[in-house]
C-alpha cells in the first residue's frame, strides 16, 4: 500500500476531536440501558388491570401490542424483544441493519438497499441475491402496515416510539403471513398537548445527523404531527479508481400524521411518509483468494497477471489484500438510489365490548442502483444496474375483543401489488481475457476483446402479486391462571410474472439462440452464449393455504407464566422472477419456473418471570422450527444474468435457546444482558450449490454430483449435497448486554442527573455464503460501545464511541461470480466517536 492512500484509521488520527450535538425533544428523560425493554406510562394506564395495580418505582411497565391489542409484555405468552425509542437513539441503532446488535436472534444482512435479507433464528429469506418472486418469512410493520420490501428496513428510524421483534410464527395475529416472525415499529402518535422533540448529533467521519417532530392540536378534536430525520455520514471505503471515499449514508425522511377524534369511541389517522437515500454505495473491496477445481491458468491471481501483462499502462493489481484498509479499486459506476414512501388510513372504532380497526394503506418504492458485478478495476462487468418501480396497497379490518373469560382478534387481509424491473448487464473490454481460457493462437476468441466487449443483456420483468387471508386467534381462561389460545390462517395466493432477455452483441447483433444447433462450430457464439443466453417466460401460480397455532399458558404464580406453543405454518409459494436457470442444452428448466411453498412445524416453551418486587425480570424460551421445502438461492456462479434462483431444500431445522435478563437495581443504577443459541442446519439439501472451493473442472468432491451431461431438463451446473450443513448468516452464540449508572447533580443551576453507560454485543462465527464455504467464514466479534452525560428537564446531552476498542470485523463477504476464487466483502464500521444533545419540551 503506498502513502497515497492512506487507510482509514490514518486519516482518523488526523482529525480533529469534534463533538457532536444531538437535539432531542425528550418528554421523559429514560435510561438507554434498558435495551430490551419500553415504558409508556399513559398506555399502562389502560392496559389492564394488572397494570393499573402496578407501582412505577418497582420497574418499568411494558405495554406491547403483539396481540394486537395493549397489555404487558410479561403477560404476553411470545418470545418478544422490545425496544424503547430512546434506547435506540442512545445506543446509535438507528434503523433496522443495525437493530441486531441489541437483539441476539436477528439477523441482518445487507449488500445495499435490495439486497437485504433480514432473519430471525436463522429463518425469514434465502441467504443471497434478492429474487421478488418470493415472501418474506419476517414482516416489517410500521403503524400496522406491512411494508413487502426488506429495502424499507434499511431506512433510518423516523420518530419511532418502540420497535417490538416477535420471535416464531405469527400468522393467526398480523395481516400479511410470518413464518420467522415479525417486527413491530410503533411510531409516536398526535397528542392534544403541544410538544416537541428535536436531536442533532456530529461525529467523525462527517457525521451529521439531525431529527425533530412536533405535535398538538389544531382543534379541539384535531392532532397534528410532523416529524424529520437526516443523515450524512462519509463513506467508509476510499476507491482509489475515482479518488474518493464510497459506501456513504445520505438519508432524509419525513412523516406527517393528522388525527381526528370526535368522541371518545372514535378516532381517525391519516398519516404520510416520504425517505429517500441517495449514497455513492455499495463497493467492495478484496478480501482473499480461494483455490477451486478450476485450471490454475483460470484463477484470479493468474487472470490479472495475464491482464497487467497484457496491458501494462493500466494497474490491475488491487491496492490494499487486506480489507481493514478500507481499500478498493472498482471501476463501474455506483449508486444506491432508493425512495419509499405511502399513505395509510387508520380507523379504531369502539364498537360494544370490542374494537374495531381498519387500515388501508398504498406503498411505494422506487430503486436506482449501479452496481460493480465482478468485484474488481478490471473491466469485466462495465455496467450492473436493475431500476425497479414497486406499488402495493393493502386493506385489513380487525376486531378485538376482550371480556373477563374470553379474548379475541379477528380479522381480514388484501394485498396487492405490482414491481416492474428494467435490467441492463454489459460486459466490458477485459471480459474476454477475464472469463475465457487462454491462448497464445492470435485468431482465438481469447485475444479477441471484441467478442465480449460491449455483450449486452437487457431485461424487461414484472410481477403482479394478490393475497387475501382470513386470521383469528382466541384466548380462553379456564381458569384465572390457565388459558389456551388456539388460532387460524387461511391464505390465498396468487402470482403471475414476466421475463424477457434480449441480448446483443457489441456491434448491436442480436442473439436469437443459444442451444447446441446454433453454436456449434461458432466459437464467437459460444463464448457470447457462455455468458447471456436469451430466455423469455412468464410464470404463473396460485395457492391455498390453512395453518394454526396453539397456546398454553399458566400463571404459576403472580408474576411467573409459564407457556407452550405449537404453530403449523407456512410461506406461500413462489416463482423464479429473475429468470430460469438452463439445462445443458442451453434452454431454460421450465420446472423450475415455481417453487414449493415451505411447510413449518414450529414448537416452542417459554417462562416469563419477574422478581425483587418487579425490579428484575429473567425470560427463557426454548424452541424447534421445521421447514419442509425450505426456499433458498441458488447461484451456479456465473456472469450471466440468470445469477441466482430460487429452489427448495428438502428438509431445515433451526433450533436453540434465549434467555433475557434486566434489573433495575435503583433508581441510579439499570442493567440487561440477553443471549440466544442457535442451531439452525440444512438436515436436507441434496442439490445445492456447491460451494467455491468445489467450483470449475470435472473432478467431483465428496457430496458432489455432475451436472448430467446431455439429458433433457438436467441442470449444467454441478450440485452438492450439503445436508447437515449449517444455514448462512446465523452464528450459534449471539449476546448483548448493558448498563447505566447515574448520579443527582445540579449543572448550571439545572438539576438532572450525570451518567455513564456501557452496550455491547457479541456474535460467533457465522458463514456468509448459500452454500457454506471455507473461503466466507466470518469469524466471531465483539464490540463495545460508552456513553457519558448529563439529563435534564427536556434536555440531555452525551458523548459516545462506538465500537471503542476498534474491533475489525467483516459485515459481508460475496463470492465474485466467474468462479474464479475471488472473494470479496465490507468491513464493519471502525471506531466512531461524537457527541448528542435532544431536546424537549
Amino acid at each position: 500500500m503506498t502513502a497515497k492512500y492512506p487507510s482509514v484509521r490514518g486519516r482518523l488520527s488526523v482529525s480533529a476531536i469534534t463533538l457532536s450535538f444531538v437535539l432531542a425533544f425528550a418528554a421523559q428523560p429514560a435510561t438507554a440501558a434498558e435495551g430490551a425493554t419500553t415504558a409508556d406510562e399513559e398506555a399502562a394506564t389502560s392496559a389492564t388491570a394488572t397494570a393499573q395495580d402496578d407501582d412505577v418505582s418497582r420497574g418499568d411497565i411494558i405495554i406491547v401490542t403483539a396481540r394486537r391489542r395493549q397489555e404487558t409484555a410479561q403477560e404476553v405468552p411470545v418470545a418478544i424483544s422490545v425496544i424503547r425509542g430512546d434506547s435506540i437513539e442512545a445506543t446509535g441503532n438507528f434503523n433496522v441493519v443495525k437493530l441486531q446488535q441489541l437483539a441476539p436472534t436477528l439477523q441482518v444482512y445487507t449488500s445495499n438497499p435490495r439486497n437485504t435479507s433480514v432473519n430471525i433464528r436463522g429463518l425469514g429469506v434465502p441467504f443471497g441475491l434478492t429474487s421478488d418472486g418470493f415472501e418474506q418469512g419476517v414482516g416489517i410493520y410500521v403503524d400496522d402496515v406491512y411494508n413487502s420490501r426488506v429495502a424499507a428496513a434499511t431506512f433510518d428510524f423516523l420518530d419511532v416510539d418502540q420497535v417490538e421483534v416477535l420471535r416464531g410464527p405469527q400468522g393467526s395475529l398480523y395481516g400479511k403471513n410470518t413464518t420467522a416472525g415479525a417486527i413491530n415499529i410503533t411510531t409516536n402518535q398526535p397528542t392534544f398537548d403541544f410538544e416537541g422533540r428535536a436531536e442533532v448529533t456530529v461525529g467523525n467521519l462527517n457525521l451529521r445527523q439531525a431529527k425533530a417532530a412536533v405535535s398538538g392540536p389544531l382543534s379541539d378534536k384535531i392532532a397534528a404531527r410532523i416529524a424529520i430525520a437526516t443523515t450524512s455520514r462519509r463513506g467508509t471505503l476510499f476507491n482509489t479508481r475515482t479518488d474518493r471515499w464510497i459506501n456513504e449514508q445520505d438519508n432524509l425522511g419525513l412523516r406527517g400524521q393528522l388525527l381526528f377524534q370526535p368522541n371518545e369511541d372514535l378516532s381517525i389517522t391519516l398519516a404520510g411518509d416520504y425517505s429517500k437515500q441517495d449514497p455513492e454505495c455499495c463497493g467492495t473491496a478484496f478480501v482473499r483468494v480461494g483455490t477451486t477445481q478450476r485450471a490454475l491458468t483460470r484463477q484470479y491471481d493468474a487472470i490479472i497477471a495475464r491482464l497487467q501483462a497484457a496491458n501494462p499502462n493500466y494497474n490491475y493489481i488491487v491496492p490494499s489484500r487486506n480489507v481493514y484498509d478500507r481499500l478498493t479499486d472498482i471501476d463501474a459506476s455506483l449508486n444506491a438510489g432508493n425512495k419509499i414512501g405511502g399513505a395509510s388510513l387508520r380507523v379504531k372504532w369502539d364498537v360494544g365490548p370490542g374494537t374495531f380497526t381498519s387500515i388501508t394503506a398504498w406503498r411505494f418504492w422506487d430503486w436506482l442502483p449501479e452496481n460493480d458485478r465482478d468485484f474488481t478495476g478490471a473491466s469485466v462487468v462495465a455496467r450492473s444496474q436493475n431500476p425497479s418501480q414497486q406499488d402495493q396497497y393493502s386493506q385489513e379490518f380487525r376486531y378485538n375483543y376482550e371480556g373477563d373469560k374470553i379474548d379475541f382478534v379477528a380479522g381480514l387481509f388484501g394485498f396487492r401489488q405490482r414491481i416492474d424491473t428494467q435490467g441492463t448487464e454489459q460486459q466490458g473490454i477485459d471480459a474476454t481475457r477475464y472469463s475465457l481460457a487462454p491462448s497464445t493462437d492470435p485468431t482465438n476468441v481469447y485475444n479477441r476483446p471484441e467478442v465480449l466487449n460491449g455483450l449486452t443483456a437487457s431485461n424487461t420483468q414484472f410481477l403482479k402479486a394478490d393475497s387475501a387471508a382470513f386470521y383469528g386467534q382466541l384466548s380462553y381462561k379456564l381458569t384465572p391462571e390457565l388459558t389456551i389460545q388456539p388460532g387460524i390462517r387461511v391464505n390465498y395466493d396468487k402470482k403471475e410474472g414476466f421475463y424477457q432477455r434480449v441480448v446483443t452483441t457489441g456491434a448491436g447483433q442480436v442473439i436469437t439462440s443459444c442451444a447446441p444447433t446454433a453454436t456449434a462450430g461458432n466459437a464467437v457464439l459460444t463464448a457470447q452464449c457462455g455468458v447471456y443466453q436469451p430466455q423469455l417466460t412468464a410464470p404463473s401460480v396460485s395457492d391455498w393455504n390453512f395453518s394454526y397455532d396453539l397456546n398454553v399458558n399458566y400463571k404459576v404464580a403472580p408474576d411467573v407464566l409459564a407457556y407452550a406453543t405449537y404453530a403449523k405454518s407456512f410461506k406461500t409459494v413462489g416463482i423464479n422472477q429473475n429468470g430460469l436457470p438452463l439445462d445443458t442444452n442451453n434452454q431454460p428448466v421450465l420446472s423450475a419456473s415455481t417453487v414449493k411453498p415451505e411447510s413449518v412445524n414450529h414448537f416452542e416453551v417459554g417462562l416469563k418471570t419477574q422478581f425483587f418486587n418487579r425490579l428484575a425480570t429473567f425470560n427463557l424460551t426454548a424452541f424447534r422450527t421445521e421447514i419442509k421445502n425450505f426456499q433458498a438461492t441458488v447461484n451456479g456462479g456465473q456472469f450471466g444474468t440468470v445469477r441466482g434462483y430460487l429452489a427448495n431444500a428438502e428438509k431445515v431445522v433451526s433450533q436453540g435457546l434465549e434467555a433475557d435478563f434486566k434489573i433495575r437495581a435503583s433508581d441510579r443504577f439499570t442493567a440487561y444482558a440477553n443471549g440466544a443459541y442457535t442451531d439452525a442446519k440444512y438436515q436436507k439439501f441434496t442439490s445445492a450449490p456447491c460451494p467455491p472451493e468445489l467450483s470449475g473442472g470435472t473432478t467431483a468432491g465428496v457430496g458432489v454430483t455432475p451436472g448430467a451431461a446431455g439429458v433433457p431438463g438436467a441442470l449444467s451446473p454441478r450440485q452438492c449435497d450439503i445436508s447437515g450443513q449449517r444455514l448462512p448468516g446465523v452464528s450459534k452464540y449471539a449476546f448483548s448486554y448493558g448498563a447505566e449508572a447515574n448520579a443527582p447533580v445540579t449543572l448550571l443551576a439545572k438539576e438532572g442527573q450525570v451518567y455513564f453507560g456501557i452496550d455491547g454485543n457479541y456474535r460467533s462465527h457465522w458463514n456468509s455464503n448459500a452454500s457454506p464455504s471455507i473461503y466466507t467464514n466470518v469469524k466471531g466479534y465483539a464490540l463495545t460501545n460508552f456513553r457519558a452525560g448529563f439529563r435534564g428537564d427536556g434536555i440531555d446531552v452525551f458523548a459516545w464511541v462506538r465500537n471503542a476498542f476498534d474491533v475489525n470485523y467483516v459485515d459481508l463477504l460475496q463470492v465474485a461470480p466467474g468462479n474464479t476464487g475471488l472473494i470479496a466483502g465490507t468491513a464493519g464500521d471502525p471506531r466512531t466517536w461524537g457527541g448528542t444533545i435532544k431536546v424537549s419540551f
